[in-house]
């Protein structure tokens, strides 16, 4: 599914976005539109250069390891089924894998922090570490996770300039988390970011 295309000029300075900025963890049950994950998306993984392949977040190498899913809630983003989505950069698009509200499971694989379940976007961001491990060695390990940081702070900081709100979690069983998304055993995931409106 192609996601409509992103705003590339804001209302928000990105000074104001830094100063403002926190971690959230309780959210209201508003739905997100389209638009909003669309443009989450794309300050993620999003592709920056008319007719080129780099991307919002620096990459070592410009090897782009990561991959980010989207976990939907049911009624939680207009016009869009629940389930779990795979991000596709080139063509700004979603492909659905798993077909349900998975928000539950993530929170659970994630020592039960069950806040998580009521955002009703949670993003994971995964590596896939030999897309990176090629060229440099156990060393792409470390730039895959310094990566990771930077579309952390792209989200969270997209999200202030968009009035919403994003909370961030390391701590989850990686083996159960890759299980309930559904997803490749080589996208390991590294961050779980929780999305809304902040109650």
């Amino acid at each position: 599914m192609r996601l409509p295309a992103p705003h590339l000029d804001g209302d928000v300075s990105l000074e104001k976005a830094i100063r403002a900025r926190r971690t959230i963890r309780s959210f209201d049950s508003k739905a997100l539109s389209l638009n909003q994950l669309s443009q989450l998306l794309w300050s993620a993984q999003g592709i920056t250069e008319p007719g080129g392949f780099k991307r919002a977040a620096p990459s070592a190498g410009a090897l782009y390891p990561m991959d980010i899913y989207a976990v939907v809630g049911s009624g939680c983003v207009e016009d869009l089924d629940p389930g779990v989505y795979h991000y596709e950069p080139d063509g700004h698009s979603i492909s659905l894998g798993r077909e349900e509200d998975a928000r539950g499971d993530v929170a659970n694989a994630s020592l039960r922090q069950t806040w998580m379940a009521g955002a009703p976007l949670n993003l994971v961001i995964t590596a896939e570490y030999a897309r990176i491990t090629g060229k440099y060695g156990q060393r792409g390990i470390r730039y895959a996770m310094i990566e990771a940081g930077h579309i952390g702070q792209n989200i969270f900081l997209q999200a202030q300039a968009m009035g919403l709100a994003v909370g961030i979690v390391g701590a989850f069983e990686d083996d159960t988390l890759i299980r309930v998304l559904g997803i490749k055993e080589t996208h390991e995931p590294l961050l779980v970011m929780p999305v809304g409106h902040k109650r």
